[in-house]
């Protein structure tokens, strides 16, 4: 791909690869289908399918090939279910939604036959020993996303998500939901967890299908997120949409859109359009979008609904707005733990230091626990070459106790301390409380001064962002 001319960056590339790999995967789903159920009718039209255009090593290539891709079968696939026929099925709208934002880059027929082949050599998705090896390789290529630009941003690292859901422990039959989807990562982790511990008859694994739901407004990343869905036997995945979660007014979520349990890492540093911040009730208007992410994941819980969220350090001394969003979550959720992660746990696409919220969502908090995620022995900070692994986390799980007895069995450590909602108020609702029993530590190695560096430098950048927007946004308003 790289020797094409119309495909630029690694993102770009990884974009026009998934598009073709959800039609492989999609195709091979479909066979499967048609073995289960004599009825099966395919909603994509005869020569639209993998098999019909692309299983053939020897057939489409060169201009022909070109011309097929950008002259029918993206238009096609654009436009599935839009005939106005009353039986499309909801498959056809999954396939619509992938396609109606994505784009065939390359232009030369001959390097993108190469592709295709190289796409139906690689794996036959309904063996299963290859289709977990498919599964591997797909979560290589969001982990590589993470150096192909701006696109790292939709990749939360494997063991975050893994353990924010294990924590929040989501029931068979709770809705789980992530407004901001990305590629699908706490979704796909919240799968995994429900078939290890809940899903035990078919009847089990349909509520198990019907729970799982997402939103993502970037078609990159819906597209990785469909596609990821149905690598993970989710057989419509129509609950994941493509839309902004934020476009819609704040009240008009109405009870029966309400979850159980929430896990998201809402984008942050960001600014939304103008306008967005209009759905929101006044006190909470701001056009930061973890914070808008944030009001909004605590009205769409239910009473007693539970939520994991990353949010960066500077939503916690945040003042202004940040600290009215933080005094309705100290007041109407239990805001019990918050796990302070290290530099470089988002490298390289970001080394601002970030933090795990925990709460539940029906009473107000009393106490909240901090718990400061140390590196491991030996690591100083996190590379592409030496990531954050999930047995990490083993400490903080063996630490976390049962929250129907409201964390009894916890204790203080040198890690872990707990502040009173009272304190916490009293500073103002200030959550950017460092660990007491350990000091002012002054660093002089050189790794760890570049880090910080680096992270004040990401900060600086980013305000320098948010400013230019603000300024921008005055100066279109005449202001």
């Amino acid at each position: 791909m790289r020797k094409d001319v119309g495909v630029d960056g690694d993102a770009q590339r990884i974009g026009q690869l998934v598009w073709m790999l959800f039609l492989k995967v999609f195709d091979d789903r479909e066979m499967e289908w048609e073995v289960l159920d004599d009825d099966y009718r395919s909603p994509l039209p005869e020569p639209y399918r993998w098999r019909s255009w692309a299983a053939d090593p020897e057939g489409m290539t060169g201009e022909e090939l070109m011309s097929f891709i950008d002259n029918e079968l993206f238009p096609t696939l654009q436009n599935l279910g839009l005939d106005g026929s009353r039986t499309v099925p909801p498959v056809a709208h999954v396939v619509r939604s992938v396609f109606e934002d994505a784009y065939n880059y390359m232009k030369s027929g001959q390097l993108l036959r190469q592709v295709l082949n190289k796409i139906q050599e690689a794996v036959d998705f309904n063996k299963a020993q290859e289709r977990h090896a498919f599964g591997d390789m797909y979560e290589q290529l969001l982990r590589d996303l993470q150096n192909a630009g701006n696109a790292g941003e939709f990749y939360t690292p494997r063991p975050v998500t893994e353990f924010m859901v294990r924590m929040v422990d989501p029931k068979l039959a709770d809705k789980v939901m992530d407004p901001a989807c990305g590629t699908g990562g706490f979704l796909t982790c919240t799968i995994e967890h429900k078939r290890k511990h809940y899903v035990r008859t078919p009847e089990d694994e349909r509520t198990l299908q019907a729970s799982i739901f997402g939103v993502e407004k970037k078609p990159l990343p819906h597209l990785l997120a469909t596609t990821n869905m149905i690598l993970h036997g989710i057989e419509v995945p129509s609950q994941i949409r493509h839309d902004n979660t934020l476009a819609r007014p704040l009240i008009s979520w109405g009870p029966r859109e309400r979850v159980d349990c929430i896990v998201a890492n809402p984008p942050f540093g960001g600014m939304e359009e103008d306008g967005i911040e209009t759905n929101f009730p006044a006190a909470f208007r701001t056009r930061e979008t973890a914070d808008l992410f944030l009001v909004l994941i605590m009205h769409l819980l239910k009473e007693g609904g539970r939520a994991a969220v990353v949010l960066p350090d500077g939503f916690l001394f945040g003042e202004g707005i940040k600290s009215r969003i933080k005094e309705k979550l100290l007041t109407e959720c239990d805001l019990h733990t918050i796990v302070r992660l290290p530099n470089g746990v988002f490298n390289p696409y970001t080394g601002i230091k970030t933090n795990l919220l925990f709460f539940t969502k029906g009473r107000p908090t009393r106490d909240v626990w901090f718990y400061e995620h140390p590196y491991p022995p030996g690591v100083k900070n996190y590379s592409k070459t030496r990531p954050m692994r999930l047995e990490e986390f083993a400490t903080e799980q063996a630490w976390w106790g049962s929250e129907a007895d409201g964390f009894a069995a916890r204790v203080g450590s040198e890690l872990a301390w707990k502040v009173s909602a009272a304190d916490i108020a009293a500073r103002g609702w200030n959550l950017d409380i460092k660990n007491p029993h350990q000091g002012e530590q002054v660093s002089h190695d050189p790794e760890v001064l570049l880090a910080e560096y680096a992270q004040m430098q990401a900060e600086i950048a980013g305000l320098r962002e948010q400013l230019k927007a603000v300024l921008a946004g005055a100066l279109e308003r005449g202001e």
